[in-house]
């Protein structure tokens, strides 16, 4: 039996609003020990977890036409999505054609655990200019820790195959890092291998925190044994900004420090989990079936189903408003207090389990990290920030943190800018750039 839901009460749809679409719900080809979604086939049983090209339609029709802006993106995501086949997608961009405004812009991302991908996939991807999202994370004893088939066997080898065929056909990916027990300690480790050995240029980061109970729903405060400590994941955040500071500003983007940059800069943080309200992040499911949030996929936010309520009224609702203003107007005191406020805004709701040093109930489990990391970068942040609004480039803040850091080096110590070369022989030596 399919969860049941009140219709919302309409009011006014936001000019511009996400989906993320799950067209073959929670089924994958993988069973990572550490995923909080394979539960959710438990919502669907007997489903044929295959989306309807009539709901596929509907859904492209109203996500369409619910948009005031001019783009508009489909995130399709999984479960593993590419085990709908090429001929899912292709008719798919076909109901974008027939339903795009004249001068709308429409944009597909993927997001995949790349491991059924083949030459005829990339060519696809390639041609119609998708941006994949390529699940990674770290080097191969690290990544296989969690990322396994439902035998048990380690996935590496097939996603680095999959790598290598986006990377030959010039497909446009980032690479998204789950961070837990197994790879938190290693964070030098896993940012020179994601650099160097696979060559990624764009980083997301998602701290893995699982709650530890049957369903996978936000019930109780447990979490798992693989889930990451916020004191682990601020500590591995932190380095890898270190590492990244050293030499990388301007080549490799990591998600994490560009939004922290646009906090500082005053623009806000563009990303979902560290802005003020949420509740512009929908999820769909393979039925059509309209949940609050991507990260709500349960019945207490199901809304309904689009092929029965139209999905602006269900985005525009009141009932929606108040569940993305419920993010900060239920922070605690010691969150309206923090220092970093304005950067955290108290992150995913769902992560609000722990309590207070003063008691209080609603603390984010991942506070002490988000706090440690917002504070460690604060200092060249703002640094970042005033270079930007002069018009200089955010690089002139690496090049003043190496010198100084290489004033400070003894010239038989390991360079600073992390060569693992004596300075003498690298950035000290007659001629090299500071």
């Amino acid at each position: 039996m399919q969860p049941s839901a009140t219709a919302p009460t309409p009011t006014m749809t936001p000019p511009a609003f996400h989906v993320m679409v799950k067209p073959g719900g929670a089924i994958c080809n993988l069973d990572c020990s550490y995923c909080y979604f394979l539960s959710k086939e438990l919502l669907y049983p007997g489903s044929r977890f295959r989306m309807a090209y009539e709901t596929l339609e509907a859904y492209t029709q109203q996500y369409i036409e619910a948009q005031r802006a001019p783009e508009v993106t489909f995130a399709w995501q999984g479960g593993e999505p590419t085990r709908l086949g090429l001929g899912f997608y292709r008719v798919a961009l076909g109901l974008q054609a027939k339903y795009r405004r004249p001068g709308m812009v429409i944009g597909n991302t993927l997001q995949t655990n790349d491991t059924l991908l083949d030459d005829e996939w990339c060519a696809f991807f390639k041609e119609h200019d998708f941006l994949f999202g390529l699940s990674l994370d770290g080097p191969e004893k690290l990544h296989d820790a969690c990322r396994v088939d439902k035998a048990r066997r380690g996935s590496f080898a097939r996603v680095m195959k999959g790598l290598r065929l986006l990377q030959r056909h010039g497909v446009e990916l980032n690479v998204l890092t789950t961070v837990h027990a197994a790879n938190a300690p290693y964070p030098v480790e896993v940012y020179r291998f994601l650099r160097d050995e696979a060559g990624a240029r764009f980083m997301q980061f998602i701290p893995m925190v699982g709650r530890d109970n049957a369903t996978g729903f936000h019930e109780g405060t447990a979490v798992t044994a693989r889930s990451v400590t916020g004191r682990a994941f601020g500590a591995f955040m932190r380095a890898f900004f270190d590492e990244w500071l050293r030499r990388d500003v301007g080549e490799v983007f990591v998600q994490l420090f560009d939004v922290t940059l646009s906090s500082h800069l005053g623009l806000g943080a563009g990303l979902c989990v560290f802005e003020e309200t949420c509740g512009k992040v929908l999820g769909v499911e393979h039925t059509g079936d309209v949940y609050s949030c991507d990260h709500y996929v349960e019945p207490d936010y199901l809304f309904g189903n689009l092929l029965e309520l139209p999905l602006a009224q269900m985005v525009g609702s009141e009932r929606q408003r108040a569940f993305g203003a419920a993010k900060r107007d239920t922070l605690l005191r010691y969150c309206l207090e923090c220092e970093v406020r304005f950067a955290c805004n108290g992150g995913y709701p769902n992560d609000r389990i722990l309590m207070t040093p003063d008691g209080e109930l609603g603390l984010n489990y991942l506070c002490a990290g988000y706090r440690a990391f917002f504070n460690h970068v604060d200092e060249p942040m703002r640094r970042m920030a005033a270079a930007l609004r002069r018009g200089e480039d955010a690089r002139v803040v690496m090049e003043q943190c190496r010198a100084q850091a290489l004033s400070r080096t003894g010239r038989n110590a390991a360079c600073p800018c992390g060569s693992g070369k004596k300075a003498k022989h690298c950035c000290q030596r007659p001629g090299a750039r500071a």
